[in-house]
């Protein structure tokens, strides 16, 4: 039997402003108000996990529970095949204190040099926690290829150096909606809002 949403309030365990407003925004078709853990005084919990499965399940359930409502928590990043799987988790670490994204590629490129195999894909995951401690989880892919120097203004993070499979245009020059349309996070999204139509 499918858990029902009390208040149909569902805490964004972010304290990131624009996380929250666009987590709404995609959440918006299945009609369910969203409230910020930050603006309900949760503390933001230590990422200990060894997946992004692991840390969004971690960072839901912190807040379901602390907050008594049901909470949706992601983690996300980029997973380099050639180097053994990073950043992967470590995807914002390696931007360092300040987030500087321009160092972080730098460093892959240096560390690709010499590499025949550029692939790389983003992973999305979504975890959907329960105040009774029970947890689901929904995981997007999209694959694709490093490309240098890096390209593009638009995006985030490593979007100007990823090419998605089949395109011909990174991330960073891709417009806004047609990224949205392939990118990891609709997917584990698209996953979600099913599962929430459902029940």
């Amino acid at each position: 039997m499918q858990q029902r949403f009390p208040e149909e309030r569902i805490v964004i365990a972010s304290h990131n402003p624009g996380k929250v407003w666009e987590i709404g925004e995609l959440l918006a078709p299945v009609g369910l108000q969203v409230v910020s853990a930050d603006s309900l005084g949760l503390p933001e919990p230590e990422e200990t996990g060894l997946t992004f499965a692991a840390n969004a399940e971690l960072k839901a359930m912190a807040a379901a529970i602390g907050a008594g409502l049901p909470a949706l928590a992601d983690d996300s990043g980029l997973v380099v095949p050639a180097l053994g799987g990073a950043p992967g988790i470590y995807s914002a670490r390696w931007a360092g204190p300040d987030k500087d994204f321009g160092l972080a590629m730098e460093r892959i490129r240096r560390e690709l040099a010499g590499a025949e195999d550029r692939s790389a894909y983003f992973v999305c995951a979504l975890a959907l926690g329960w105040p009774d401690g029970s947890c689901e989880v929904f995981e997007g892919r999209v694959h694709g290829t490093l490309v240098f120097p890096p390209r593009g203004a638009l995006g985030f993070g490593y979007d100007p150096i990823f090419l998605p499979e089949g395109e011909s245009e990174t991330f960073g020059e891709m417009a806004p909606e047609r990224k949205h349309a392939m990118s990891h996070r609709a997917r584990a999204f698209a996953q979600l809002r099913h599962r929430l139509s459902d029940g």
